[in-house]
Order: structure tokens, then C-alpha cells, then sequence
């Protein structure tokens, strides 16, 4: 048992709990074979960042606030004439959080964020990359409470990967599904 002072509510519950759960489940001998999560990238791209640059800005300065962590700037790697992009013009922001902030930012997506999220049906548990990794994307950033709704002048999408140490979508699952990720009831594909 961890002690309880000062660490996110979730990395307790996976230290007390979910270790145990998984090492049942898939009767893991070695303890170091049991999936955590390694880290969690959240990534906002702007589009429109081609006409207004300040936009960029923007869109870290909201994500800085989301994530609790500074995001960093993303630039273009190299020039496309047909979307009007030039070589390093900002894109968008990401952030990648571990530790106690990857848990805690865990816990305000899935208790707080995704609750929020209009006409929610649940995560796509087919969403796994065949690496143990986890991607969704949300439409709106005002889902989060850190960030003000009357002080919003547009509001942008994101992308939430949450990266596991497992190589297996299933072992990857079950963590995720212990953490209480909403998933929906639709058949997976490798049933």
C-alpha cells in the first residue's frame, strides 16, 4: 500500500488496486510485466494558423491551462504551397505529460471532460494502434473547467494519445478500462 499524501488520486488507485487486477487477470509472474501507462501527449492543431499566427499562441496558452504543464509551439517541417504553409510556421501545440501530472490529468478526463463532451457515447475501444497505445480526439477544449467559456473566442480540437508499456491492445485495454475510460459496449474487432 502507497501512502496516500500527496500523490494523484489515480496513481493510487493503479499502485493499490489495477496492479493487482492486471497481474490476476493475465497471471503475470513478474511484477515489472504488469502495463502502466508511460505518458500522455496531447496535441491541438489550428489550421487556420496560416492567415494569423497569433493564433499558435493561443492554442498553447489554452493547453498550457488544460494540461498544467507549458505546451510547446509545433512547426511546420516543411513547406506546402497547397495548404499555404511555409517551412517553421507555427501549427498548433502539444504537451506530453508523465508522472503525477499525467495522472492527474487523467482524472480530469475522464471524470470531469468526458461527462461534458455533448452526445457522448463512449470511446471507441477499437481505437488502439496494435502497439498498446491509446488515441481519441475531443471536438471542443471547453470541456475542460480550466478553461473560461465567456473568455473563448474560438473553440478548437484536440488529440489525446495515451501511451502504455504493454505491446498488446488487449493487456492495454483492460488498464485503460480499470482507469473507468468510458468505453462503449460495440464489438472489437478481434473478438
Amino acid at each position: 500500500m502507497i501512502n496516500i499524501a500527496n500523490q494523484p488520486r489515480f496513481k493510487v488507485f493503479y499502485l493499490n488496486s489495477i496492479r493487482r487486477l492486471m497481474k490476476e487477470h493475465f497471471h503475470f509472474e513478474n511484477e515489472m510485466r504488469i502495463p502502466k501507462i508511460d505518458k500522455i501527449v496531447v496535441n491541438m492543431g489550428v489550421g487556420e494558423s496560416t492567415a494569423d499566427s497569433k493564433k499558435a499562441q493561443i492554442v498553447a496558452d489554452d493547453l498550457t491551462l488544460i494540461a498544467g504543464q507549458k505546451a510547446v509551439i509545433t512547426r511546420a517541417k516543411k513547406s506546402i504551397a497547397g495548404f499555404k504553409v511555409r517551412y517553421n510556421m507555427p501549427l498548433g501545440a502539444k504537451v506530453t505529460l508523465r508522472g503525477n501530472k499525467m495522472y492527474e490529468f487523467m482524472d480530469r478526463l475522464i471524470t470531469i471532460a468526458l461527462p461534458r463532451v455533448r452526445d457522448f457515447r463512449g470511446l471507441n475501444p477499437n481505437s488502439f494502434d496494435g502497439s498498446g497505445n491509446f488515441a481519441m480526439g475531443l471536438k471542443e477544449h471547453i470541456v475542460f473547467p480550466e478553461i473560461n467559456y465567456d473568455k473563448v473566442d474560438q473553440i478548437w480540437g484536440m488529440d489525446i494519445i495515451v501511451c502504455t508499456t504493454t505491446n498488446s491492445d488487449i493487456e492495454a485495454r483492460e488498464l485503460l478500462r480499470n482507469f473507468n475510460f468510458p468505453f462503449s459496449r460495440q464489438k472489437l474487432i478481434s473478438d
